[in-house]
């Protein structure tokens, strides 16, 4: 698999609203290439809906926001060309009829362009799923296989910029630690990794000088920095490399549920979310 250098992320003062409430406010960080970054939010904490902003599939409301030298949401296809998104279910599922065999060949062809014939090897082996019986469906997988998936997915488009989202969720906590390893190790070998949970607990053990956060993301409109009393912002935190602990989600919003989704996901649909690892409709 081609080992791109990883894409540069500078964000300062992004926020996400709709006629709802803010979705996440006052994010602000910087990501080299070869870091891990980790932002931390309650379900329904805009933690999705950050990470599709990243990648070019979601416009902000307001913030500056840079991938690779290119300002979004302006030069957003440019972005999305070079990013990828892990599995989150309600924007690129699995189908749970289809082989992961038959996943993988739709995802060569959704490239777009040509591709090397071991690159889906590849792309397994780097998730963790080197050993894994590709004609099993996905209705037979486990979550953490299902996880791993989707990581693999995204790596065939080979991106610089890899977005994963709630690496904890429904995991438990030896898996949770694992799948942060690989992780980290796909960030070592020069990917830019921007992934969010809600758990960061497992991540401690994970974590290096490369790794920043868990970084909090609110969504208290009252508070420009977007953090709760006695807590450092997103800004502030971004470049401290420290793990573990909770969090609880600020007040107001309720994220990406309801009708937020519905005002919002017509910029995904916008997006062409087939670029860049993502699948089907959603």
């Amino acid at each position: 698999m081609r080992r791109a250098t990883g894409a540069r992320v500078q964000a300062e003062g992004v926020g996400l609203a709709t006629r709802e409430g803010p979705v996440y406010t006052g994010v602000g960080f910087t990501a080299r290439p070869g870091t891990l970054t980790v932002f931390r939010a309650d379900s329904g904490g805009g933690r999705s809906a950050l990470l599709l902003t990243l990648t070019g599939r979601m416009r902000p409301s307001e913030g500056t926001l840079y991938v690779d030298g290119h300002a979004l949401p302006r030069h957003a296809r440019r972005v999305r060309r070079i990013s990828s998104l892990g599995l989150m279910d309600e924007v690129n599922p699995l189908d749970e009829r289809l082989r992961v065999r038959e996943h993988l060949s739709e995802g060569l062809l959704l490239r777009m362009r040509p591709a090397a014939r071991s690159l889906a090897d590849e792309a397994m082996e780097a998730a963790g799923l080197g050993g894994l019986d590709r004609r099993s469906l996905v209705r037979e997988l486990s979550m953490v296989e299902r996880r791993r998936l989707g990581l693999a997915l995204a790596l065939l488009a080979e991106p610089r910029l890899l977005a994963v989202d709630d690496v904890d969720g429904g995991l438990e906590p030896g898996h949770q630690a694992d799948l942060w390893r690989t992780l980290k190790a796909l960030a070592d070998d020069g990917l830019t990794v921007v992934a969010t949970c809600a758990d960061s607990g497992e991540l401690a053990g994970v974590a290096g000088p490369d790794t920043q956060g868990p970084i909090p993301l609110r969504q208290d409109a009252g508070d420009p920095s977007g953090s709760a009393a006695g807590e450092p912002s997103a800004s502030a935190t971004a470049g401290a490399g420290s793990a573990g602990g909770a969090s609880a989600v600020g007040p107001g919003a309720a994220g990406l549920r309801g009708r937020h989704r519905r005002h919002v996901g017509l910029d995904i649909l916008r997006g062409g979310r087939k670029e860049g690892g993502d699948r089907g409709p959603a």
